[in-house]
């Protein structure tokens, strides 16, 4: 039986206080890793249990402060062997004429610019030693249109900015990938029912398998891609979605076939 073993592999975790980078920081844990938490949520990082290396506050869209935590970490822990780029930002649907530049700015550079920065300053120490793996956090909203006009595009960025780094570092070693979650039941998601910016009922109706995923099922990807289990596997991006890409247009057709009831 195939199984995932990091045997005392250090991983960093950016965003992995809470929602998917939580459940990540869990399952690599689980698997042997020796898990750092970075996240600029002090008071969520107080209150994560020791995953066998320090958790470290740091803010995704400072250079200084990301070099400053890596720094500190690896002279602690020693060198960065998985790095699991997991924070981020969502958007709100909004138009285009009702979506603020200021609100553009925050998620265009959280997810997007965050996402290159952790991948610069711990990216390049693992090709200078020559192994390593990269997993970033992407999306389905940066893999088909949506009224995401800010979330989609930096997705999308991170799936260029996975390709082009694999293509950089694999011969140095390093191997980065992405997987492409769909509606994933976080926080803010729920805050999203309950504000009725989505409907429950009609994300579930939109997939193949009629689910909406919980963080685990998309840290279980993430772990597999970080594992050597995927040692050949470098510049892919995975969708972990329920099957909303390949359901979503069949919505003209009456949506995907139900299973008959049973007598």
């Amino acid at each position: 039986m195939l199984t995932i073993h990091f045997d005392g592999k250090l991983a960093a975790v950016t965003g992995g206080a809470s929602g998917i980078g939580r459940a990540t920081a869990d399952v690599l844990a689980e698997c042997g890793a020796r898990v750092a938490i970075l996240d600029h949520d002090t008071n969520a990082i107080a209150a994560t249990p020791a995953l066998g290396a320090s958790h470290h506050a740091m803010d995704v869209t400072d250079g200084a402060a990301i070099e400053a935590a890596i720094e500190a970490l690896e002279t602690a822990c020693g060198g960065i062997d998985i790095l699991v780029n997991a924070a981020g930002v969502l958007q709100p649907p909004r138009p285009p004429e009702a979506l603020t530049e200021k609100e553009w700015d925050r998620t265009v550079t959280t997810n997007l610019k965050g996402t290159y920065l952790c991948c610069a300053k711990v990216g390049s120490r693992m090709a200078a030693r020559g192994h390593g793996s990269i997993v970033n956090v992407a999306s389905i909203a940066g893999l088909c249109s949506g009224p995401l006009h800010a979330y989609g595009p930096a997705k999308a960025g991170i799936i260029n900015l996975t390709e082009g780094l694999a293509a950089e570092w694999g011969r140095r070693g390093v191997r980065v990938n992405a997987v492409a979650p769909g509606f994933t039941e976080t926080p803010p998601l729920r805050l999203a029912f309950a504000v009725k910016h989505l409907n429950e009922d009609t994300l579930r109706e939109a997939t193949a398998l009629g689910a909406i995923l919980q963080p685990q099922d998309v840290a279980a990807a993430i772990a597999f891609l970080s594992s050597d289990l995927a040692s050949m596997i470098t510049g892919v991006t995975l969708p972990v979605d329920a099957g909303y890409l390949v359901a979503g247009s069949w919505a003209g057709y009456g949506g995907t076939r139900r299973r008959p009831a049973t007598k």
